[in-house]
Order: C-alpha cells, then structure tokens, then sequence
C-alpha cells in the first residue's frame, strides 16, 4: 500500500470530528471542554476515557490509550495506520494521491485492479443465479445453503466458458493486462489473447479490512476438476501472506469477544459464522506467517486455533504456535473429533456444540506438551526428547513471566529438575531465530520512581508550554533548557518548544501547540504523558495569570539546581583529598549567589524577593 502524504493526514486530522467518530462506538458525556465516556478498551466502571475536541485528541486514565482520530479507529477496529485514514478520507470526502507503483509501472494501477475484481465479483454473483449455475447451486444446497446465505457470504460462480471474465472487462473498457495484474486472466500460451483463470468453480471473495475484493478463491465442482482448490495468484493487492478470509465482517466480532478464530478453509470460516462466530479467519491457501501474526496481534491479543483432530493436525498447531507466540498472542487450539472440518461438525453436532468446542479449547502449548508426552517418558532419552521438541515453542513466548512458567510446568509434566529444563528453554531462546522480547512495559518494569514534586511541577512547565506557546520567547526556551532535569518530561517539553516556535499550532483558535506535532518525536512513555496534558482542561492556576505561574515555575527549578549544586560541592568536601580550597570557593560562589537573589549581604539579612516567596510558599 502506497505512503499516505503528510498533508492529506494533516487534513484528515483537522476536517474529522474525533467525538463524533469515538461517540460511534463509546457513549459520551460533556464534561467542561471534553467528552467522557467508559474506556472501550478495558473494562471500568467510572468513565476515565477522555476525548477532547479541541486538540482532536483521546486518552484513557486507567488503561494510558490515546491518540488522535486515526489512532482511535487502528485500535477500535484493528486497522492499520493506512487502513484507518482510507476510511477516514473516503468517509470525509478527502482524495488521497496514488503514488506510483515499484517498477515504473504508472499511478492508480492498483485502484484499477481493485476495479477489475469488483467487476469480476459481480459477474460471479449473477452467474450463481443464472441457469449456468444450476451446478453450483445443486452443490450449496447439499451442504446446507440457500440464496440468502450465498448472498451473505458473498459466494457466486465462474461460469465454465473461457472468456466471461475475459469479455466483461472488454465492455467495460478495461485493459486486459490490468485483468491479468488482477490475477483474473492468463496470456494465451499462443501470445495472441487471454482467457479466464477461474473457470466451472464456486467462489468466494477475499476482501481486505475495509471491504475491497484483493482475490478470488475457486473451490471444484466437478469429480475432473485439479486442484480442489485455486486461489488467483500474488497481485499488488493481494499477498497470501497478509491476507485473511473473513476480512472485514470479523473485525467488530474480534473486538466483541476478545479472541479471533484461525482455521483453513473457506467453509470452515462460515461454519463458523454461522453458529454465531464471527470472530473466525481462515488462511488463504498457505501457512500462518509472521505477518498474519502481526495482523491478528494489532487486534486482539488471544487466538483459538481449530485445525483437523489428527496427526496433521497437531503438527499444524505446533508451526502455528512458532509463528503467533513471538507476538505476544495467547494461543489454544481446539481439535475437532473423528477427521470432521468445522462444516461437517456443524452439520452434525449443532452450532452449540461448535460453540462449546471453542469456548473450551485448551491452551495450545499445554496440548503440545501433553502430545510430546504420549511417545513415553519412561527413560532419561524419552524425557530429553520430550524436553527437545517442547523447549524451541517455550523459548517463542514473549513474556518471560509466562515463559518461565511453561519452562516450570514441562519439568512438572515429565518429571525433570526445573533448572534443567529451564537452561534448555534459555538454550533455545538464544538460537530461536526471532528471539523473545519481554513485555516490560506490561509488566511496569520500565516506569521510573518519579520524585512527586517536581513531577507535579515538570508536568505544570510542560502543560503550560503547550498552551501557552506565546509565553516562550528564545531567552526562556533556553532557561527552560538549563534547568529542566533530564528524563521524559524534559523530552517533551523540549519537543513541545520546538514545535511551537516552529509554528505547529493547533487548528482551534487558542489551541496553543499541536500535539500531533510533538508526540512523532517522542517515546512511548512520553507520549503517554503528553496526551495526560493535552486533554487536561483544568485551569493552570485559577489566582495568578500564566505569566505569573511560569516565572514561579522557573524560580521553583533554579531553587532545585542550586540546592542539588550545594549538596554535590557539600558531599565532595568530605570526600575530597585534593582541591580542597578549589572546592570550599565553588561553594562560597553558590553562597554568595543565593545570598544576592534572596537580597541578604554580609552584615544583615531581608525577606525572600516577590517571586520567590511565592515559589517556595507554593511549590515547596
């Protein structure tokens, strides 16, 4: 998918109603100058979820999810970044340039292959209703399926002639070489013409999240028919890789349940749907891949595998786990009974049973362990084994927390010491091509002890830089510069300076710094803080003016480094062997110093100056 100019993102930002957007999904209530509403990303009870119209902006005080208005529909819908402005764009009446494809090949190529599977879709659709579908409709019926539910599901059927496809892009004045970039069409091996790749088969449209046709699989009718199964090939739309069957009817379902369903085929995927599982994918003719994990953990952090209850089965469910677990993906895997796909056992059992079948599927990497177990574990060599095939799927899981736990419960299962198997487990993650990673900032391992004053006071200087940028003048920015300690708030305040002189304000009038223009620089941590601030609506100070509140902020932050600078002189004058009156006229300077802010000479002594006595009354 092509880059999305950072001006068409700009416009999309400034021309979207965020509350309008979120108020789809969360109910909102207005709360001074934001809206407020239950978190839709964790479950609460009292509303910490804020969205605030002015700087176009949402954060969550009890989860730390934010962002902007594409931010929101990525995490709500489990979109990707270029997904969720799409949408946006299309629904705000915003074009979004083509840029030109790799390989010289010219603008819009891929928006004319999507044109031509739009064209082909329908044309199968027809085609299932007309008599020349009678095949394929006599074979819907013997599983199961009347009109509404091939309309539902989209299925139609690729008449058996050469050229329909063929010819009704010819009508529709479309290029048969886009037909053959498509996927569609094939060069006759003469040179002279194409013909249509699907041909006799029932199909069924693959569609990306947001509803497009990317390809087309073709299941056989008829006994002659080789393979079972064809996919249209790899186009600049559509890479097997990426792509999942189900796309874009499981997303709501995904976010609903919390889990999404991965499966096989394209029956399978409906089985599923209709026992009320709309949460299920199914793989377009190839293996999981590291992308399809990618894809499933920006939406959902749980899958159930459900894969055929025999050998292949299982050995199925082992190559998928080595790909999901690295992401962070909890993983079970539910095997159905007697050799039956998810259609048959639907057809037989009930959709209840179907239900119950996922519901309480166990945990894929226990099921793994119990498999590995059946060869016996009898003898050292059987437990070494045992350990051996286990140990490579322990080392992929990504929180070491939960590692070290499966790492425990396969020394439990084949009754081997625990500091063994988990020097085996360490062994292997060493050697595992994508080394685990371990979510610390889950586990809040990375957040630092934060001193609560100056927090308190490094949040006000950063809160006050973004609303006030006028405030900053050059002379300030690099006193800020000089006193700010470092950490995260000086990061932000930092970037929040730059912006600001540089002229990135917000849309609203009086809407001080765009904070869309600070957080691309920031750090996770940071950003978090920054969107804290930015829909803070709370008054800086409802008794002083803000230039008031920022002379004492400074005042407070030189009153902190002098303090810090006299105790490293205090302590370095106890340590020290050499330098010693060096050191002692370092430290008379500071005293002299503060005795000349404070108005104190040498023979008496005066009150604290306006400003100070106002910083030390206030922030000490």
């Amino acid at each position: 998918m092509s880059r999305i100019p950072e001006s068409t993102i700009a416009e999309i930002r400034s021309r979207a109603d965020i509350v309008g957007v979120v108020g789809r999904h969360v109910e909102l209530k207005q709360a001074g100058r934001n809206w407020r509403g239950l978190c839709p990303f964790h479950d609460e009870k009292t509303p910490s979820f804020n969205v605030n119209p002015d700087r176009q902006i949402f954060h969550c005080f009890g989860c730390q999810e934010g962002g902007d208005v594409i931010g929101f529909l990525m995490k709500h819908s489990g979109l990707s970044f270029p997904e969720a402005a799409r949408q946006l764009a299309s629904e705000l009446g915003v074009e979004v340039p083509e840029e030109r494809e790799a390989g010289g090949q010219g603008a819009g190529i891929t928006t004319r292959i999507f044109g031509a599977n739009e064209i082909a879709q329908v044309l199968y659709r027809k085609a299932l209703r007309e008599p020349e579908g009678k095949i394929a409709r006599s074979y819907l019926m013997s599983r199961g399926f009347d009109g509404r539910l091939a309309d539902e599901f989209g299925i139609g059927f690729a008449p058996s002639r050469w050229d329909a496809v063929t010819q009704r892009l010819r009508d529709e004045r479309i290029p048969a070489e886009i037909g053959v970039h498509a996927g569609l069409l094939i060069d006759r091996k003469s040179g002279s013409g194409h013909y249509d790749r699907l041909r006799g088969r029932l199909t069924f449209p693959i569609q990306d999240v947001r509803g497009r046709v990317i390809g087309f699989g073709g299941r056989a009718l008829e006994a002659d028919q080789d393979p079972k199964y064809l996919n249209t090939p790899e186009t600049p739309v559509f890479q097997k890789r990426h792509a999942f069957y189900g796309f874009p009817d499981a997303l709501e379902a995904i976010r609903r349940s919390g889990r999404a369903i991965v499966c096989e085929g394209y029956f399978d995927r409906i089985a599923f749907a209709r026992a009320g599982l709309g949460e299920a994918l199914a793989t377009c003719g190839t293996a999981l891949s590291a992308e399809h994990g990618q894809a499933l953990r920006r939406r959902t952090r749980e899958v159930v595998l459900v894969f055929d209850g025999d050998r292949a089965g299982q050995a199925a469910t082992e190559k998928a786990l080595a790909v999901l677990l690295p992401h962070g993906l909890r993983v079970r895997a539910a095997l159905i009974p007697g050799g039956l796909d998810p259609d048959d056992f639907l057809a037989r059992e009930g959709a209840d049973a179907l239900r119950r079948l996922v519901d309480d599927a166990p945990d894929a990497l226990e099921q793994t362990i119990r498999n590995a177990m059946r060869h016996g574990i009898a003898t050292p060599d059987q437990k070494a084994d045992v350990v051996a095939r286990v140990a490579p799927l322990v080392a992929r899981v990504s929180d070491v927390v939960s590692r070290d736990e499966y790492a425990r419960r396969l020394a439990l299962a084949v009754d081997a010491a625990p500091a063994a198997v988990a020097a085996v487990v360490r062994d292997a993650t060493r050697n595992a091509l994508q080394a685990p990673q371990v979510d610390s900032a889950a586990l809040d391992l990375t957040r630092e002890r934060r001193d609560v004053p100056e927090e308190r006071q490094l949040r006000e200087l950063a809160r006050l830089c973004l609303q006030r940028p006028d405030l900053i003048g050059d002379e300030i920015a690099l006193q800020i510069a000089d006193i700010v300690p470092l950490g995260a708030w000086k990061s932000i305040i930092h970037a929040i300076v730059d912006a600001g002189q540089h002229g990135a304000l917000a849309a609203a009038e009086g809407g001080g710094v765009d904070p869309f223009a600070v957080e691309a620089r920031l750090e996770d941590e940071a950003r978090r803080r920054l969107r804290e601030i930015a829909v803070d609506d709370t008054p800086l100070d409802v008794e002083r003016s803000a230039e008031q509140v920022l002379a004492d902020l400074i005042a407070w932050f030189e009153a902190r480094r002098r303090a810090a600078r006299d105790q490293e002189l205090t302590r370095q004058l106890r340590i020290s062997e050499e330098g010693y009156e060096d050191l002692l006229a370092k430290k008379d300077a500071v005293l002299r110093e503060r005795r000349a802010r404070l108005g104190v000479g040498r023979g008496g002594t005066a009150e604290p100056s306006g400003r100070s006595a106002r910083a030390n009354e206030r922030f000490e």
